[in-house]
């Protein structure tokens, strides 16, 4: 059972990773014509962010997007894991909030920004991540010991 726990635990860092990937991949046109572009991001951002300022619009995309990039590495290669699951849930539940304030909570549901918020927050309780640099540490640092 407890391998069965651990390959679900690294599928769900790099489900996770995935879902921002994917997301940045198309803020800079990576999925084509599938995708959107950055311009359309920053009219995204602004509708999704109704309540905030014109003027900061552009610096929450690009916080989000760095956000998202910094989550997502070190999601893939478990660095801190617990800190960047903790980071993305944090940052999706910012998203479904603005998104639920902006356009009602039909939006934040059909995009599912709930599931990856809680599969987030699920990752960060997690007692270990194996196949990962924090594992990697782990082990190393006991046997210092």
């Amino acid at each position: 059972m407890k391998k069965y726990q651990d390959i679900a635990i690294l599928l769900l860092r790099w489900a996770t990773a995935a879902n921002f990937l994917s997301a940045v991949a198309s803020r800079f046109g990576l999925w084509g014509k599938e995708g959107s572009n950055w311009k359309d991001f920053l009219a995204y951002t602004a509708e999704v962010n109704s309540f905030a300022p014109a003027g900061i619009i552009p610096l929450l995309a690009v916080a989000s997007t760095t956000l998202e990039i910094i989550f997502s590495l070190m999601l893939i290669i478990g660095y801190k894991t617990r800190w960047a699951a903790c980071g993305a849930a944090l940052l999706t539940l910012v998203f479904a909030l603005a998104m639920s304030y902006s356009f009602g909570i039909k939006e934040p549901l059909d995009y599912a920004v709930f599931v990856d918020c809680t599969s987030a927050f699920l990752l960060a309780t997690m007692p270990r991540y194996r196949w990962s640099i924090d594992e990697k540490y782990h082990i190393s640092k006991n046997r210092k010991q």
